[in-house]
């Protein structure tokens, strides 16, 4: 079994951490933004300094491809190098850096595989600057149309099409990822499972299915001083004890649902004034599309009208549950075992790229430990410990996927 240098990755995982460094040792790095180009041209250099060709494709992604094979079918390893702001230094860039990791220990070992091999780091992966996340990916699988998402602008005004432009990283549609053998991507968990379990490493099975809607309470706004309760039309009192009857339901669920109301509004928004609106939003994630059916029915039953104002809803979105390939999961979970490190098998309940690849290509996760669950803030931390046996377990399994017949994706929808 082969394992990555340890001190290597450390060093490259510090010397991407400061581009967009923040005062608290995290990174603020904007796809895009000046501080994303200077960490492309770090890979880019990194990259061609071990013999990698390194394209763009039409909306900015990045491949570094090591060329050591006829196939020209290539193992695809990588992430996003973007951040959300005041992120951690983990996020994302740890499965470009051990990408880098595997691919220059393969060298190292003088290692002949019967595929090439690609680092790829997806363009705004976040969201961050340019809505929706998972951009560059969704693209690609044909889950978004090319030109709305050119069209996106950041906060002051800029379009995706103008920074990627400006970027210098604007590349050619011919250059895009259509196919490749496999696609696997680290990353740190994100949540506390792994922590909480003592596990090293999640082989990480597929996404979770999920659901998110608006619920809207309508009233009438009055004086806050002079409308007696009795007849009053309020659309916060009314909002609360909708809620409190959606936890009491969804509490009935199998234990592992997640759910969460992230959002609320209330208009007009003034202490003074009986509030006439109150909209939240309702977000839910679960493995079992039945389960996922069943939240849906929660809230076709909730009464049509309450505290004397009106309740509808909108669904905003959802996702299907994505089952990742299962040869490339055994690959993981086989080199997890043969290193002798433990693993959770686990699905993940984050976003990420591998959910939108795994539409046409066999893909999978590897999932590191998050200390205390943190994430998308900048006390984010994963030992170096634990990154480098993540890089262990990924540069074995892609020599195990290397030696696999993988059955292909038949459910390809790319633009």
């Amino acid at each position: 079994m082969l394992k990555t240098n340890r001190e290597r990755l450390k060093k490259n995982i510090e010397l991407f951490s400061q581009f967009g460094a923040t005062e608290n040792s995290g990174v603020t790095r904007l796809s895009l933004s000046r501080e994303d180009i200077l960490a492309r041209n770090k890979l880019k250099e990194m990259c061609e300094q071990l013999g990698m060709a390194v394209t763009t494709d039409d909306m900015g992604t990045m491949y570094a491809t090591l060329q050591n094979s006829s196939n020209n079918l290539p193992i695809v390893m990588g992430s996003h190098l973007d951040s959300v702001i005041k992120g951690g230094r983990f996020d994302g860039v740890l499965g470009v850096l051990t990408a880098l990791e595997a691919v220059q220990t393969i060298i190292d070992e003088d290692i002949e595989l019967n595929h090439p091999l690609t680092i790829v780091n997806f363009t705004n992966e976040e969201g961050a600057r340019f809505e929706p996340s998972l951009m560059a990916s969704g693209v690609l699988s044909g889950k978004f149309e090319k030109e709305k998402m050119l069209a996106s602008t950041d906060r002051e005004g800029v379009t995706f099409e103008q920074a990627l432009k400006q970027s210098g990283y604007e590349g050619e549609i011919a250059n895009r990822l259509t196919d490749a053998h496999a696609y696997l991507e680290l990353h740190i968990e994100q949540g506390p499972v792994l922590e909480h379990y003592k596990k090293e490493i999640g082989v990480v099975e597929g996404v979770l299915g999920m659901v998110c809607y608006d619920i809207t309470l309508t009233g009438e706004s009055n004086h806050a001083g002079t409308t007696p309760i009795s007849m009053r039309k309020d659309s916060m009192f009314a909002a609360m004890q909708v809620i409190s009857v959606l936890q009491n339901k969804l509490k009935q669920l199998p234990d592992d649902l997640v759910y969460t109301i992230g959002r609320i509004n209330a208009y007009p928004n003034i202490h003074t004034v009986i509030p006439n609106n109150v909209i939240f939003s309702l977000e839910s994630r679960h493995q079992d599309p039945t389960v996922i059916r069943q939240v849906e029915q929660i809230i076709f039953d909730l009464p049509k009208e309450i505290e004397n104002c009106l309740l509808s809803y909108t669904k905003l979105w959802g996702r299907d549950t994505v089952h990742f390939a299962p040869e490339v999961v055994d690959a993981v979970a086989a080199s997890t075992d043969e290193l002798g490190y433990s693993s959770h098998q686990m699905f993940s309940g984050a976003g990420h790229d591998a959910q939108f690849i795994a539409g046409f290509i066999p893909s999978t996760m590897i999932f590191v430990p998050s200390a205390k669950g943190y994430s998308h803030r900048e006390d984010e931390y994963t030992s170096y410990e634990e990154c480098s046996k993540g890089a262990d377990v990924l540069v074995n399994a892609v020599l195990k996927v290397a030696e696999k017949s993988i059955s292909p994706v038949n459910s390809a929808t790319v633009n």
